[in-house]
């Protein structure tokens, strides 16, 4: 290949790549002011709602003491219905344990038991498990428009405002919102792991670090932005929804959580599309546990890239949707096409590089020239900034709003190692694809922090 022909493919890669990380810019500024002017908005009363927790578990024995003890004592005039997901260790025991008290039972806790082969299906079968079980007790004649169910991961610690915040006159307050989904922060984000080596112990933290950063700028500012468009979706922890929505589209089989490995992503679309209204509020928060591991991050976010994979059936529903306008169709497909748009990106992003490289061996002498006095640098300048920007930006955003710091130079490192962090997305959306293409749909559950890998016995209280 001659240098003239090596060029003008580096100029067309180039072009490309760079109207990618434009588009991806605007896309950030536009989303960016919303969430930075935003303001906390009025309360209302917690006591008009009927309120109840959903807590999925499959193997939780080492959180779901704590959760169930922490809903109980905040919030005690709500029901926690807990769902043991066939587990194999002795999550059922742990909240049997909890459920007695003083001789008798706490007529607020339920524990759901799932057996195989219907158990171990998937977060939304065992939604929907609680789901048919809160409808056998209420019976058919119970009023359903002002009860809420909220979805609280196992190791979830929904914020003590959180109810009077979901109660108000723009929320539930209003008979159109169907559901709401609250702002999510890592419990953890300032906590070191145990261990002795200081540098998996200083990896962990930061990864944690880039959790909390992730969900409390980036995604919130999404968030905040979804409220133009009415296309606010439903998260996995901290999920709000009225009871009659859920019935709106739960079918015959009472199932409103469908078969998707992102299933919260999925009842949104269902939601949106049979005509309610989302909501969300960073004026309350539900904390989860920050991962440390890598690898376990890794397996939980190629879990929610195939889960994004597979939700995109969904689009000529979305498209079609008379409830949807066409801004925010345009918004819900651009969030479909993410994983797909990663893969593209790791494959068009190298090739200025690779062709670089490829044409430095062959004529260093022309590549320099080019690169020098031609101004070819000023466009690889220009190719990596708007690669990183972006991401950038969140540092900063984190350290001022979020922890009330005015470090900048601290807020610029944590912005580069979100931008480092953010490329991890392209080998888990590669990771999700090899798994969708040999047909692994199967729910892998993220380990806990503190769980041992299997055949570790630990032992705990009963």
């Amino acid at each position: 290949m001659g240098g003239g022909s090596i060029k003008i493919l580096l100029a067309i890669t180039q072009a490309f790549a760079l109207t990618m990380s434009v588009a991806f810019i605007v896309y950030v500024v536009v989303i960016v002011v919303p969430y930075l002017r935003r303001k906390p908005a009025p309360v209302g009363d917690a006591a008009d709602f009927t309120w109840h927790f959903f807590v999925p578990c499959r193997d939780e024995q080492t959180v779901i003491r704590e959760t169930v003890r922490y809903l109980r004592s905040t919030f005690r005039h709500a029901h926690v219905w807990v769902v043991d997901d066939d587990s194999e260790d002795r999550t059922a025991r742990v909240v049997k344990s909890i459920w007695r008290r003083n001789g008798g039972y706490d007529p607020y806790l339920h524990l759901v038991p799932r057996r195989r082969p219907e158990a171990r299906t998937g977060k939304g079968d065992a939604l929907n498990a609680a789901y048919q079980a809160l409808n056998d007790w209420m019976g058919p004649d119970a009023s359903r428009d002002d009860v809420v169910v909220v979805v609280v991961d196992a190791d979830g610690r929904p914020a003590e405002n959180c109810l009077e915040v979901c109660a108000a006159d723009h929320l539930f307050g209003d008979e159109t919102i169907g559901a709401v989904q609250l702002d999510v922060w890592m419990g953890n984000a300032g906590t070191r792991p145990p261990g002795k080596n200081w540098f998996s112990r200083a990896f962990g933290l930061k990864l944690a670090q880039m959790q909390d950063l992730e969900f409390r700028t980036a995604i919130a500012a999404i968030q905040t932005s979804r409220g133009f468009t009415g296309t606010i979706s439903m998260g996995g922890n901290g999920q709000f929804t009225r009871l009659s929505a859920l019935d709106s589209i739960a079918g015959p089989d009472e199932q409103p959580w469908r078969g998707s490995l992102l299933e919260d992503f999925e009842l949104g679309v269902h939601l949106l599309t049979a005509g309610w209204r989302t909501g969300y509020t960073p004026d309350s928060h539900v904390k989860q546990e920050g991962l440390y591991s890598l690898r376990r991050f890794l397996v939980q976010r190629t879990r929610w890239g195939q889960g994004t994979m597979q939700c995109s059936r969904y689009l000529r529903r979305i498209w079609d949707s008379p409830h949807v306008s066409t801004l925010g169709a345009a918004e819900m497909m651009y969030y479909l096409a993410q994983p797909w748009m990663q893969l593209l990106g790791s494959l068009l992003y190298p090739i200025p590089f690779i062709l670089l490289l490829f044409s430095t061996a062959g004529d260093p002498a022309q590549v320099w020239t080019w690169f020098a006095d031609d101004g070819a640098w000023i466009l690889f300048a220009i190719y990596g900034s708007f690669g990183l920007l972006p991401f950038i930006v969140w540092g900063p955003i984190y350290q001022f709003k979020c922890l009330k710091s005015r470090n900048l130079l601290r807020g610029l490192g944590m912005g580069f190692a979100y931008a480092l962090y953010i490329y991890t997305f392209y080998i888990t959306s590669w990771r999700a694809l090899f798994r969708l293409v040999r047909g692994r749909n199967g729910w892998s559950k993220t380990r806990r922090n503190t769980e041992h890998a299997p055949g570790v016995k630990v032992a705990l209280d009963s």
